[in-house]
């Protein structure tokens, strides 16, 4: 027997197709504006990455100054690591923040939900190994500290270091530790604040 209609049923019909074509009109607005915010976050967040004194003094290669206080002034990040003078340490981290995208969830009565999908301290720390000691991460030494700035000698050492500028000795050589510093961590954590304030709607996971 088909369903009996009654007043009610064709008043909530009716409210059901209202809500329907509002959510149709105000989607395609609303998703522009929340994608066009995000990718600005975006945006700012790579700048402000490249922009870290870390970030630029490693850039700059074996032979910088160490702008970012790390080691008390005395050779730089990328000797003292040991990266091999050839590579670009910086370039694993980028490629990881590149990742991050917001992606539309579904629609609702408010017109739709997104989701932000961005990168973890893990997920960089593991791409980013000491050169010299296995299963650890020269970003998060960065954060928590390095070990072996005593033994360290900033030297034209082309034959026999890495970066050509630097070798560690069997001995203490000088006093001084390294002074750890926010990166990474600081860096994610200050973003995921702001790309939650895009819109109430829009919802965070933090695993690429």
């Amino acid at each position: 027997m088909p369903a009996k209609i009654t007043n009610r049923s064709l008043e909530k019909e009716l409210n059901d197709f209202i809500v329907a074509e509002t959510i149709k009109k105000y989607r395609s607005p609303l998703q522009k504006m929340v994608f066009t915010a995000f990718d600005q976050i975006k945006k700012e967040m790579i700048q402000d990455f490249q922009n870290h004194p870390v970030t630029q003094e490693i850039l700059a290669g074996p032979t910088a100054s160490n702008t970012s206080g790390t080691l008390g002034g005395y050779g730089n990040l990328f000797a003292f690591i040991g990266f091999e003078k050839s590579s670009n340490p910086i370039q694993p981290i980028l490629n990881i923040l590149e990742k991050s995208r917001i992606e539309y969830t579904k629609a609702t009565k408010t017109g739709a939900t997104f989701t932000i999908i961005l990168p973890n301290k893990t997920d960089i720390f593991k791409e980013t190994p000491m050169p010299w000691a296995f299963g650890r991460s020269w970003a998060e030494g960065i954060e928590r500290g390095i070990s072996g700035l005593g033994k360290f000698l900033y030297t034209d050492s082309t034959e026999t270091s890495r970066s050509g500028e630097g070798i560690q000795s069997k001995g203490v050589i000088k006093g001084g530790k390294f002074k750890p510093t926010s990166y990474i961590s600081a860096l994610l954590k200050e973003y995921e604040k702001k790309f939650l304030k895009i819109d109430s709607r829009v919802s965070l996971i933090r695993s690429l």
